[in-house]
């Protein structure tokens, strides 16, 4: 029987929708339709805590990423499983165990709770934001030697950190006032943060860890804009989730709506 970290699966399309779920030994598991057998294995390192699908190389295909308690992030690129899968009549993978590995590792802070990956700055390019145990997030980019280079040529580099006054549960994003992307993080009573994106050079560090401050910097509590809505409730540290970009209609509606909702743990929500 496996054993699964509660924040380490997610529902994505990598070609239809899929099922990925990591285990607290390093498994990552990829389900397809109803089958209760994995349709794709992978091997990590460590206990994963966090997964999750997207185009975080900005290479106009999605990725697998999953991220262990330790720090390591894994970089996986299903492309070419998905097409062996279509011209083949089995519907599960026999892989050999240096076929399994991941495309890339890099080492990042340790304790990961959540990542989101999305273009948080309006720049039309995505980004993988990581929350973690100790209140902090940070923001990352894939960036390559080159333009065009090999996926797995490239790194993490590390743009900002924030430190929030509560604990991080849940990341997302909405369309603010001017219609550009806002990074918003759960705090605990209701309560959530915008946190703002000034890139500085200073911030920027490729080995994944903090830039020494220089005189006149800003701390990494700075760039929060917190919102308590803890009037409305009466556990003032209960954990809050929120989801963002909710809209009735396209996916061009959502991007200019601005609708969130926020649900607490003890049963009430707020939009």
């Amino acid at each position: 029987m496996y054993q699964y970290n509660k924040c380490a699966f997610c529902l994505h399309a990598l070609q239809l929708n899929e099922l990925v779920v990591g285990d607290t030994n390093g498994k990552l598991f990829v389900y397809k339709n109803d089958d209760s057998k994995p349709w794709v294995t992978r091997s990590c390192v460590g206990m994963l805590t966090c997964v999750a699908v997207g185009d975080v190389c900005n290479k106009g295909r999605n990725f697998v990423v999953a991220v262990g308690a330790e720090g390591w992030f894994h970089l996986f690129d299903l492309t070419a499983a998905s097409a062996s899968k279509s011209d083949s009549s089995s519907q599960h993978e026999f892989m050999s165990p240096d076929d399994q590995k991941p495309l890339f590792t890099q080492h990042i802070p340790a304790n990961t709770k959540v990542i989101l990956i999305s273009d948080i700055d309006g720049d039309g390019r995505n980004e993988l934001v990581v929350g973690y145990t100790d209140r902090v997030v940070r923001a990352f980019r894939w960036e390559e030697p080159t333009e065009g280079s090999e996926t797995g040529t490239g790194q993490l580099v590390l743009l900002k950190k924030w430190l929030l006054e509560g604990q991080v549960d849940s990341l997302s994003v909405n369309p603010g006032p001017e219609g550009l992307p806002e990074l918003m993080v759960s705090q605990p009573g209701c309560g959530y943060a915008i946190l703002l994106c000034s890139w500085t050079q200073q911030d920027s560090c490729s080995s994944g860890e903090e830039a020494p401050p220089t005189p006149g910097s800003e701390g990494p509590s700075r760039d929060v804009v917190l919102h308590l809505s803890t009037g409305r409730i009466h556990n003032k540290n209960v954990s809050t989730h929120l989801i963002g970009s909710i809209s009735k209609g396209s996916k061009e509606e959502s991007s200019k709506c601005g609708l969130f909702a926020l649900c607490t743990l003890d049963g009430k929500s707020f939009i």
